[in-house]
């Protein structure tokens, strides 16, 4: 499948990614500077820009990043860039895991939390129905359906790393990125109010708000503006969604991994776990079976939970930088459909769901 958005040769790894830098290019230290130091000065305008003016700092780096994408076929910057859309999201995806415990997990409750699985599940084949429906890859609305069923752009990192851009390119990962993000400060905006004027409980308006943004800080700061109780709420269920991302990313790596074998060598089928599992959704599960043994101290948390969105905030910014604008603009309003189509099913499931509570 030729990808049309490089002009460089481009090497592909075990999970079908390509990156920029040529097969002959020596990676060294300083090879990864120039990237890297654009994609930290993006960063801190994303930073600055989120702080004095209240827009999520994603969204800015995304935004940020897309208007700088003609400097991609720089190749002084392709190793650092191919480092910090690949390497340093892993590391953050890894890093994620300091934020939850099972035990938290547990307060939820069985009857939520199995409402919650389901609205989740319904999200993610929703997306893939929705780019059925309008003539796009299943694997896009995969994609989309998996962003917004689990925590937005970090789900969208993470499952995109494991789908990698031989299935699915990087302008069409944008419109995830730039639909969820979109459509978290959206909702972080209005599904509060809506939970006002229908006066839902604090518990109601934390599960609805929790189970239905996609985004963790919009999640967690849309509950907080209802309320104490509901943001406490919200936090539970949105990180019951996040601690999802590790079964979910399995199964898809399973599959992606099958659905290889048979392309290639149908008497071989059997694939064993190890395969299928990359080493930073290992690394995701540890760290919260350790966060579930053993109390962290809150100073480690705190850092290990900055330092998780700084390096997903670096991983928006070079994958955006890499992705060709022109290519973008080319696919044409129906491919937000899916993130459009699984976010109000999102909604809808939730407010379904709390007349159970």
């Amino acid at each position: 499948m030729p990808n049309h958005d490089r002009q460089l040769p481009l090497v592909a790894d075990l999970y079908g990614e390509l990156q920029l830098a040529e097969p002959t290019q020596k990676k060294t230290l300083l090879s990864h500077i120039p990237g890297l130091m654009l994609v930290g000065v993006v960063s801190l305008a994303a930073l600055w820009l989120s702080e004095h003016y209240g827009p999520p700092a994603i969204l800015m780096g995304l935004l940020l990043g897309l208007a700088l994408s003609f400097v991609n076929s720089d190749k002084r910057l392709s190793t650092g860039l191919d480092f910090s859309s690949q390497t340093l999201l892993r590391i953050g995806i890894v890093l994620i895991g300091m934020r939850i415990s099972f035990a938290e997990i547990g307060s939820l409750g069985i009857i939520p939390f199995l409402a919650l699985i389901a609205i989740m599940t319904i999200v993610i084949f929703t997306g893939i129905l929705a780019a059925r429906l309008f003539k796009l890859d299943p694997l896009f609305g995969l994609l989309a359906g998996g962003a917004t069923a689990i925590c937005g752009a970090s789900a969208a990192l993470a499952l995109w790393s494991i789908i990698g851009t031989k299935r699915i390119d990087q302008s069409r990962f944008t419109i995830v990125l730039l639909g969820t993000t979109i459509a978290s400060a959206f909702a972080m905006t209005f599904y509060p109010a809506i939970a006002g004027f229908l006066n839902l409980s604090d518990k109601q308006a934390g599960f609805l708000i929790g189970a239905s943004i996609h985004d963790v800080a919009q999640a967690i700061g849309g509950g907080f503006s209802y309320s104490s109780e509901a943001g406490e709420v919200a936090t539970v269920v949105k990180l019951s969604r996040v601690t999802l991302l590790a079964p979910v990313l399995i199964i898809v790596s399973m599959v992606l991994q099958k659905m290889a074998v048979k392309d290639t060598d149908p008497s071989s089928r059997k694939i064993g776990l190890r395969q299928g599992m990359p080493w930073f959704i290992i690394g995701f599960i540890m760290l919260v079976a350790l966060n579930s043994m053993v109390s962290l101290p809150s100073s480690l948390v705190s850092i290990g939970n900055q330092l998780a969105s700084t390096l997903l905030l670096f991983a928006v910014v070079a994958a955006a930088i890499k992705s060709n604008l022109a290519g973008l603009m080319s696919h044409g309003w129906h491919c937000f459909a899916p993130v459009i189509m699984t976010t109000a099913v999102a909604f809808l499931l939730s407010m379904l769901a709390i007349q159970l509570l």
